[in-house]
């Protein structure tokens, strides 16, 4: 089942590359919400969903970003919320950045666990390796493998002398991850830093807030011994830290996974192409659905019919947060008779309509909701961006962006073998049936 904290957490500190003091405060969440951070310090206070759309890539550090806020150096906090299996957490954050502590992930995941997690009565998203996902950068490179049941993570360090550390600069270290792993053997891991990089790291406005404390440096003969909390706190921390980004995966991960001299941005190359991968699964029907719902469930939700009823099939369910559907496009659909006969494409306002029809189902499955309608109110920021012919699978995503008593506000987005043909902002106001 999911899991969320039974009380809230605060943390105060510096971040490590801004230099700021941050306050942050961990509350507990509805199921199905995800780990999200509201942004207080910014007006109508901008949520940053964790989960692999929003990463981008950044010098050093894991961001998320969800238009004009953003969120770094978050994977500490991540990590510690992924080996306490906590999957929904609402993040008051007033800063850009989170506090950096003492470099590791062991304060986030005391705290955390000394709060308190409890069960909800909604299944966790679980998702197992099949075949082998593979990203490479030049010498650095991860691999997922086909798991046991559980996630497995096996780091290679491999520093050469160009990069300041010395020759024998190779560490190898692998775990399975539990709780009790984590605490005692990754979250005391520090996050560290070659003293060549230093000065360019303070040249483009980082570091600011690291300190012999919470920053561990590698000079040409490494770290000085009588520093380290481990002879392979480096390969340790490098652990750390893909468990933090792996988090944005927005699932339970069962794989084997192998990891050499990869960081951050090779990091969010493996959660995008794990999140691919369950795309295609799905579409294709090898995916277990379990949060779905077939067409009869989705008749007694929807009060459209044919031949206007235009999701196939849902095929996940995220609370009241997130949907997926499809929508199988044919030659028999009514409206190729008249758009287009010669060149049928699919009109991008049904496009629209799929998309509305989606949100109706996430937002009506609210037990308040019940009997009532989502009406559509205003369409906003509207893209079509490829067309959608007969033959094509329609994929529909809709995430939550504000849901009210008496009002929902919507992203939507349809796919087409992963391409990205339509996209807008819906909002809804519902009314009594």
């Amino acid at each position: 089942m999911q899991r969320t904290l039974k009380s809230p957490v605060e943390y105060r500190g510096i971040g490590l590359h801004s230099g700021k003091e941050i306050r942050i405060i961990v509350r507990p969440a509805e199921a199905g919400t995800g780990v999200s951070f509201v942004r207080t310090d910014i007006e109508e206070h901008p949520v940053v969903r964790a989960q692999g759309a929003n990463m981008k890539a950044r010098q050093r550090r894991t961001c998320i970003q969800d238009g004009r806020a953003e969120v770094y150096t978050c994977e500490h906090l991540l990590a510690a919320m992924y080996a306490l299996g906590i999957d929904n957490a609402l993040v008051e954050i007033d800063g850009e950045e989170v506090p950096g502590l003492d470099g590791s992930s062991l304060e986030f995941f005391r705290a955390l666990r000394d709060s308190g997690i409890v069960e909800t009565r909604s299944p966790r998203q679980v998702y197992s390796v099949k075949h082998p996902i593979y990203v490479r950068e030049g010498a650095a490179s991860i691999v997922a493998l086909p798991g046991t049941g559980k996630l497995t993570i096996e780091y290679h360090l491999d520093y050469s002398p160009k990069s300041g550390s010395s020759p024998g600069a190779k560490q190898l270290v692998a775990f399975e991850l539990s709780a009790e792993n984590f605490e005692r053997d990754i979250a005391p891991a520090r996050t560290f830093v070659f003293e060549h990089e230093v000065e360019a790291l303070r040249a483009a406005g980082l570091g600011k807030g690291a300190t012999a404390q919470n920053t561990l440096v590698v000079g040409p003969d490494g770290p000085q011994a009588n520093t380290l909390r481990w002879d392979d706190e480096l390969a340790r921390h490098k652990i750390l830290d893909l468990i933090g980004d792996l988090a944005n995966a927005g699932v339970d991960l069962d794989a084997h996974i192998i990891a050499t001299r990869s960081g951050h941005g090779l990091n969010m190359a493996l959660v995008q192409r794990i999140q691919e991968e369950r795309e295609r699964e799905q579409e294709q029907g090898e995916a277990p659905t379990h949060t779905g719902l077939d067409i009869r469930q989705i008749l007694k939700l929807l009060p459209h019919r044919y031949p206007f009823l235009l999701i196939d099939r849902v095929l996940e369910l995220d609370g009241f947060q997130r949907a997926i559907a499809i929508k199988n496009v044919t030659i028999n659909e009514p409206f190729f008779q008249g758009h287009w006969p010669e060149q049928p494409i699919m009109p991008g306002v049904l496009q629209l309509e799929a998309m509305a029809q989606l949100a109706g189902v996430l937002l009506l499955r609210k037990l308040e909701n019940t009997g009532k309608l989502a009406v559509l109110w205003s369409i906003d920021k509207v893209k079509l961006r490829g067309a959608v012919v007969p033959g094509d699978q329609l994929r529909i995503e809709v995430e939550t962006i504000r849901a009210k008593p008496q009002v929902g506000h919507v992203r939507a987005r349809c796919k087409v073998g992963g391409r990205l043909v339509a996209e807008a902002e819906l909002k809804f106001t519902l009314v009594d049936a």
